[in-house]
């Protein structure tokens, strides 16, 4: 079995809780109201996500080779 790498957004929401988006599987976002709650939420959208690839046949993404920054802009 090959293991795959994601990397998941965590947004904390004004009501409380955590929306995940996972950025490599469009429309892949779930929610938790705990980070922990998310991250268990996210793991369980991404295997229906990536099931529902394999049965239709189409290519599965992996970020194992993504680079990541963060850049800060300052506005005046």
């Amino acid at each position: 079995m090959k293991r795959l790498s994601y990397r998941i957004l965590l947004r904390p929401e004004p009501e409380g809780g955590y929306t995940v988006i996972v950025p490599s599987l469009p429309g892949c976002i779930t929610y938790g109201k705990s980070v922990d709650e998310a991250k268990k939420m996210a793991m369980d959208a991404i295997k229906a996500y990536l099931e529902s690839l394999k049965k239709h046949g189409e290519p599965i993404p992996d970020d194992s080779d993504i680079l990541e920054g963060m850049l800060e802009i300052q506005l005046a």
